[in-house]
């Protein structure tokens, strides 16, 4: 499988608690390469519980980072979160982090900072997780979870009710794993 060629940028962002989750929106300019495509970073935003397995594993966190090609091709990248300790980015952003209700807020945004150092991961098609669930679109979950420590998953969790689809049957879907 292609190696994931990221071009993230730091910049102004803004974030906006809007009652389903925390959502970061970038601006433009971040991108991620595979192969050829080309994605641009749209926004991030968290999920609880993490909504995907590894090896049967749960994660209390996952944060879906959403591209879009120029043709309109949707990619969803997950990284999951684990107990731990602190996430110096989720630090910044919930330091920033407006009420729910109050208009968004700006805020320095540094995409390249929520990645992991290894860069492996799982790719399968599959849809939205959100209503009305669109098929179609390339999720990209990388291998190696980041930790986030109990006191800011306490925060996020009196912030954002439980928002992540259970995992769903493969229902003859491939998973690939690159190397």
């Amino acid at each position: 499988m292609p190696t994931l060629r990221f071009d993230y940028r730091a910049g102004p962002g803004r974030v906006q608690h809007d009652g389903h989750t925390v959502r970061l929106r970038v601006a433009p300019g971040s991108s991620l390469q595979i192969g050829k495509q080309v994605y641009a970073l749209q926004q991030l935003h968290f999920h609880l519980p993490g909504g995907d397995r590894l090896q049967g594993e749960d994660f209390p966190m996952a944060m879906h980072l959403l591209h879009k090609s120029r043709s309109g091709q949707l990619l969803a990248m997950v990284l999951w979160f684990r107990l731990g300790p602190e996430h110096v980015a989720l630090a910044s952003v919930l330091a920033s982090l407006p009420a729910p209700g109050e208009p968004e807020r700006r805020l320095a945004l540094d995409p390249a900072a929520w990645l992991p150092a290894e860069r492996g991961y799982f790719a399968y098609e599959g849809s939205l997780t959100a209503p009305p669930c669109t098929e179609g679109v390339q999720w990209l979950l990388l291998r190696q979870p980041q930790t986030l420590s109990a006191a800011q998953l306490q925060r996020l969790a009196g912030l954002i009710a439980p928002n992540a689809r259970a995992p769903q049957p493969l229902n003859g879907r491939a998973v690939r794993e690159s190397l």
